[in-house]
């Protein structure tokens, strides 16, 4: 099952690296942070870069939630399973772990898009936003940006992805 924790935002990649190195392999699958591509203007230039597609949270996959909960008190920086206050820990529905799956490759990492728009129709001819054009709720043409709507734990969560325009007519 995949679990949701919330960790201190800007310290994701240490908060990571320390569960790696002290959660037993038998308490932890696996622990991620979901990323996306995105071009970013760096000195003038446009370089591809990843972000943290939902910053301040790490993802686990356990068998045991609660080997793994314990596991994670003795790791010494501020990591919180989402769930209800009695150590009742909430799972990704497996409805929402396959969106991520099909969204992201075996990197944890959702690709750049490129597409174009003919009028008011949008259509991605490459990356995961491919087949999902209904999800995008809006364009940032300029930062190269999707913004889509995720569904996690029945709440609608704000996320960006990579998007390029390579045209557009009317």
């Amino acid at each position: 099952m995949w679990y949701v924790a919330q960790v201190q935002a800007g310290r994701e990649s240490s908060t990571l690296e320390m569960c790696k190195k002290l959660v037993r392999p038998s308490a932890m699958e696996d622990c991620f942070m979901p990323e996306y591509e995105v071009l970013w203007k760096i000195r003038g230039e446009w370089r591809l870069v990843k972000r943290l597609l939902f910053p301040g949270y790490l993802f686990f996959v356990t068998g045991d939630v609660n080997e793994l909960h314990k596991d994670l008190l003795g790791v010494p920086m501020p990591i919180k399973l989402l769930g209800n206050e009695e150590n009742s820990f909430f799972p990704l529905t497996d409805k929402e772990r396959d969106w991520f799956l099909s969204f992201m490759d075996g990197a944890h990492v959702v690709r750049m898009s490129e597409g174009y728009i003919a009028g008011d129709k949008i259509t991605v001819t490459r990356g995961p936003l491919m087949g999902f054009e209904g999800d995008i709720r809006k364009i940032d043409r300029h930062k190269r940006r999707a913004y889509i709507d995720v569904t996690l734990f029945g709440r609608t969560v704000p996320a960006s992805v990579g998007l390029e325009i390579v045209r557009k007519s009317a």
